[in-house]
């Protein structure tokens, strides 16, 4: 199943004639970049070279890639057949371009990137190097320690690709991970990374502010009080989805809802908004889930609106 060759190019081996252990190349040993490289040399294959340049890096990469040695980032790719690229989007583009420049990639390597945001276009001058080129984005958060490898195990990974040889290379190497491969289209590939973001990213900043206003109201231990309560509502959530929605909003307490604006305007003004636009979506999928009467969801949102 080998691509067509490039104009000046060798062609691509299959999969099949793939060696068993790859080469991998670490760019940098972020906490992403730390793990995957891991995951990867717990799956049997050999980590070459790692880039890190700060301290955090540093250490992470002794901790968790303790037999790569630390290069620069041309280094660690002319010594690899699979390059992992996990660097901030922002510099993404940039160093592919000068990796590319510098004659630095060569046919028949495996360039993958670990941007949520980004599909393989990115990867063009790479690619134009006779590179297979990969997005591999996993769905999950990590802290840069060891447990992050382990957790993969139970966690997605969002794969874009040029052509099925590039799947069946990224679905391979998700599952010698651990993880599960789930087949990212290009152009979905921003909505996708926008979707996990507000969903975890925001979810985080939630929480805290949810302990945060506990704790001010001398509730403590708030992270032991939330626990089971945030659990269960995402457990319920995934299983059930908006059948799942509980509380003042989706009851129709109304009264309910203008203590919380009241009390929230008085002490925790910073929550006001983000509560209010959470409040509200919260009655249009009630609405929309049969759980709140039109009439009483139209109120909930005169409400809300008016305690601007």
């Amino acid at each position: 199943m080998a691509t067509r060759p490039r104009s000046g190019t060798a062609a691509l081996p299959s999969v099949a004639d793939r060696p068993a252990r790859l080469a991998v190349g670490v760019v940098s040993a972020g906490r992403v970049g730390s793990a995957l490289g891991a995951a990867l040399a717990g799956a049997g294959h050999v980590v070459v070279g790692v880039s890190a340049v700060s301290r955090a890096s540093l250490r992470r990469a002794e901790e968790l890639l303790p037999d790569a040695p630390v290069l620069a980032p041309d280094d660690v790719v002319r010594r690899s057949d699979l390059v992992l690229l996990a660097v901030p989007d922002d510099v993404l583009a940039s160093l592919i371009a000068g990796l590319a420049a510098t004659g630095t990639f060569r046919a028949g390597q495996i360039v993958a990137h670990t941007s949520g945001a980004r599909g393989v276009d990115v990867l063009a001058p790479a690619t134009d190097c006779g590179v297979l080129p990969l997005a591999l984005h996993p769905a999950m958060t990590f802290t840069g320690r060891a447990e992050d490898v382990a957790r993969l195990g139970g966690a997605c990974v969002g794969v874009t690709v040029a052509d099925e040889t590039g799947w069946n290379v990224g679905e391979a190497l998700v599952l010698e991970m651990g993880a599960e491969p789930v087949r990212v289209p290009p152009e979905a590939r921003p909505l996708y990374h926008a979707a996990l973001a507000h969903g975890a990213n925001h979810l985080a900043t939630l929480v805290r502010d949810a302990v945060d206003t506990l704790e001010q109201a001398g509730v403590v231990p708030a992270e032991r009080l939330l626990g089971p309560l945030l659990e269960a509502a995402l457990d319920n959530t995934l299983r059930h989805g908006d059948r799942a929605l509980t509380g003042p909003v989706a009851r129709g307490d109304l009264d309910t809802v203008r203590l919380h604006l009241q009390v929230l305007a008085e002490s925790a003004p910073q929550l006001l908004d983000p509560y209010r636009t959470q409040a509200s979506r919260t009655a249009d999928r009630a609405e929309a889930a049969g759980l709140l009467a039109p009439a009483a969801a139209t109120q909930i949102r005169e409400t809300l609106q008016g305690s601007r």
